[in-house]
């Protein structure tokens, strides 16, 4: 064996003797998969009054969804309300939505839904519908009574602890439609009260919710009766509100 070869036969032992500690010293990383957006279905239908503001409320949700952390999905209809459909979704959005907006079967389709975890937002005249289905009274938290005319009023923040309400100041001003509800469940947790002291019109006293979370049968439910105006989207506390409201919606 001349001397080159010996060279390189001792070369290649060393690297024999080395591969096992380099490997040693390698830090080995389990690669978390990304996680998957969730998918959002915002239903704009009206059978009965037509808020001027449902445009503005979707651009406002197409920008706070224009994120990988969402899929957003707006209809008009709910023609494509099946059980099968609908398992698609996490979070079904009602903006602005009145009247009967479901037949037998698409109803059976959100019932199955919520009962198997799905969630539900209302936003303003969600409450304006479905008045002779009482599960959907007892699901959304309360029906539409009536209103005094557009005025400002106190917001006043009881649970400064929920995601929804971070950020919002404990008293907040704002300009809106305020709705007196009836048929108001018990079990609603308040996150935002109105004072009526503050305006005219109000008709439920010191205790006059205008925005609440409840978890019903398997989901979880939010809804503020914020939302006539159009100003109401482009206010930067409000779309917060609404933001940790998606937050704590999709927090399963």
């Amino acid at each position: 064996m001349t001397g080159s070869e010996k060279m390189l036969q001792v070369f290649k032992c060393l690297i024999l003797l080395l591969i096992p500690v380099f490997l040693l010293g390698c830090k080995h990383e389990t690669l978390t998969p990304p996680a998957q957006p969730k998918r959002i279905l915002l239903v704009t239908k009206t059978q009965g009054f037509r808020h001027e503001s449902i445009a503005d409320g979707i651009s406002m949700f197409r920008q706070i969804a224009d994120t990988p952390q969402y899929v957003l999905t707006h209809t008009e209809m709910t023609d494509s309300f099946t059980k099968t459909y609908l398992a698609r979704y996490q979070l079904i959005i009602l903006l602005n939505t009145t009247g009967n907006l479901f037949t037998t079967p698409q109803k059976e389709a959100l019932i199955e839904f919520v009962r198997a975890g799905g969630s539900v937002l209302g936003i303003h005249a969600a409450s304006d519908a479905e008045y002779d289905w009482p599960w959907y009274n007892q699901m959304l938290g309360a029906w539409f009574s009536d209103h005094p005319a557009i005025q400002e009023a106190d917001c006043e923040v009881v649970m400064p602890g929920h995601v929804s309400a971070g950020g919002i100041p404990l008293i907040w001003k704002r300009t809106d439609e305020w709705y007196n509800f009836k048929s108001l469940q018990p079990d609603n947790r308040v996150v935002i009260n109105l004072k009526e002291s503050t305006y005219t019109g109000g008709k439920h006293g010191t205790d006059h919710p205008i925005s609440w979370y409840r978890e019903f049968e398997g989901g979880r439910i939010f809804y503020t009766g914020m939302g006539h105006t159009s100003e109401t989207y482009s206010d930067p506390l409000f779309r917060q509100h609404i933001k940790g409201a998606m937050d704590w919606l999709l927090d399963k």
